[in-house]
């Protein structure tokens, strides 16, 4: 259990990518980490693309920083709605500027992107996002994984293994 006694909060709002959003959360929960759901309104039930529901544990407003150890971003398109709320982007400036591990997949650079997080820094996406990327100041790879610092992205389902593994990898560190 290597992840035991790290705290990772997964952003939460409604039309998530169902796998993007579980597979990552269940592969830190098997390493020992306590992963928890942040969404606008804490106890809310949000509903995936596919219909699976996740609940949220606290709302954007409970999340202290300081106590979040690695943060997920799930794509599908929940990433448009959560990049909307200045509590997430304070959230995702606030680690980024801690070097703690950011993970991002398909759609979710949309998040990193308002964040203003970006500039000068390696990443991939869904290819249909990678104009906003770059233009965001990123250097986009079509790869499945990419690690720069301490960001973890990624471009979609098929790419879970290697983006799970690496999230996982970076929280150990």
């Amino acid at each position: 259990m290597k992840l035991q006694g790290k705290q990772v909060i997964c952003l939460l709002d409604d039309e998530f990518e169902d796998l993007e959003l579980w597979y990552p959360v269940y592969r830190a929960r098997e390493e020992g980490a306590t992963v928890r759901y942040a969404g606008p309104e804490r106890g809310k039930k949000h509903i995936g693309k596919y219909g699976v529901p996740a609940i949220a544990d606290l709302s954007f407003d409970e999340v202290v920083s300081a106590e979040v150890d690695g943060l997920l971003v799930p794509g599908g398109w929940a990433p448009d709605k959560l990049r909307r709320y200045p509590q997430v982007l304070q959230l995702v400036k606030d680690l980024d500027e801690a070097g703690k591990p950011i993970g991002q997949i398909c759609h979710a650079g949309w998040v990193l992107i308002s964040a203003k997080i970006l500039s000068g820094r390696k990443v991939t996406s869904t290819p249909g996002i990678r104009d906003d990327m770059e233009n965001a100041g990123a250097t986009w790879f079509d790869e499945e994984v990419v690690v720069d610092g301490n960001l973890i992205s990624a471009r979609r389902p098929p790419d879970l293994p290697a983006y799970a593994k690496a999230f996982v990898d970076a929280l150990t560190k």
